[in-house]
């Protein structure tokens, strides 16, 4: 199964903070359950996964499953990365281009996350295409993200977080993200998702030109 997602070391860039005992124990739960949850799914389908049988594999309660996670699609969706690319973001320099550091961000962590949890990516991008309900709640997912990506850009330019041209900016980029993965996941997953996002982060760069 997937490993843990790896946090970059106290020398590197966007590193964080070294977790408590207490959030250490929370991490180990959610990816327990996580990985329970992507295991039965495997085995018998998304449909015929249950929380009760969720909380059986990864020997909690079923309270504790919702007490992590709101609905069985948040479960498949929900990762510990939206920390790591804040700080990776927020070690950019603060001259560079917008659309560089944010490249260069999603660019690093989506390597960490192949590198660490491929098959889970694999799978999960299986879902988001197979299972209509995943795709709507990545949808509402990616808001948050979207507000973290924000408030981050926000602070570098001295605007505020809700700043029409900064969503804007935010929005097009993770819906370019989200597309290249659905289209990645459609085309049974055939090609380097790497190079297609660069790709569609060109196209953006270009002007949306055809």
């Amino acid at each position: 199964m997937a490993a843990t997602p790896r946090t970059p070391s106290p020398a590197e860039p966007g590193a964080q903070p070294p977790l408590g005992l207490r959030e250490r124990k929370k991490l180990r739960t959610r990816v327990a359950i996580r990985q329970a949850t992507y295991r039965l799914i495997a085995e018998q389908g998304y449909d015929a996964t249950t929380i009760e049988q969720i909380a059986e594999a990864a020997e909690v309660s079923p309270s504790t499953v919702f007490r992590y996670f709101a609905t069985k699609e948040d479960i498949v969706l929900t990762d510990e990365y939206d920390p790591v690319m804040e700080a990776s973001l927020r070690s950019r320099p603060a001259d560079e281009a917008p659309l560089l550091s944010v490249r260069l961000m999603m660019i690093e962590s989506l390597t960490s996350f192949m590198e660490t949890e491929n098959e889970e990516l694999r799978q999960r991008t299986r879902l988001m295409v197979e299972v209509p309900a995943i795709r709507a709640r990545m949808t509402e997912t990616m808001s948050d993200t979207a507000k973290i990506l924000a408030q981050v850009l926000a602070d570098r330019t001295g605007r505020s977080a809700d700043d029409l041209k900064i969503r804007i900016f935010i929005a097009a980029v993770l819906g370019a993200l989200r597309e290249v993965t659905l289209y990645w996941g459609e085309h049974d997953q055939e090609g380097d998702l790497i190079a297609m996002i660069n790709d569609a982060l060109d196209t953006l760069e270009g002007g949306l030109l055809l």
